[in-house]
């Protein structure tokens, strides 16, 4: 894991220092800073930066608009079906639910945009759910978000909800 870090710490290094972000140049001749090793460019390491930028365009990375109209209609369908199952629930804000329970416990499910997930808080403990194939799962056993969310609305407040 180590050798793994140290190479993606050396890549990036590189990638810096062409894109000019460590020039070794001081800001302010009276506020001097240290020299900047200079990288050590050989083919390998050209190849190595190509080969992780082409491996980072070529994923499948959802877009903040996709990822925005996604987690906004997945929202409404959970508000939707709380309201069928008549429980008591507030949108403070955009993209945030919270479920309230008789003994004052929650669940929150809100959106994370800087992950591209939906995450929810719950007396159990806190999941993330990321898209897969049209619905989204938990990014630690790969359930589904409805069952997941249903099972937990039921052990923390004992009602039943479908999805």
């Amino acid at each position: 894991m180590k050798a793994a870090v140290n190479a993606m710490q050396g890549i990036q290094f590189v990638v810096r220092c062409v894109a000019g972000g460590f020039s070794g140049r001081y800001s302010d001749p009276f506020d001097p800073q240290a020299d900047s090793p200079k990288p050590q460019i050989n083919r390998d390491t050209i190849y190595s930066v190509r080969s992780f930028m082409r491996e980072i365009l070529a994923r499948d990375i959802m877009t903040e608009i996709e990822f925005n109209r996604a987690a906004a209609a997945t929202l409404a369908h959970i508000e939707q079906a709380l309201e069928d199952a008549d429980l008591d629930f507030e949108t403070p804000a955009d993209g945030i639910i919270e479920v309230e329970f008789d003994d004052r416990s929650k669940i929150i499910i809100n959106r994370h945009g800087v992950a591209r997930e939906i995450w929810i808080a719950a007396r159990s403990g806190g999941f993330h759910f990321k898209p897969s194939e049209g619905g989204w799962v938990d990014t630690k056993d790969g359930e589904p978000l409805y069952d997941k969310l249903a099972a937990l609305i039921a052990s923390q407040g004992g009602a039943a909800v479908s999805f």
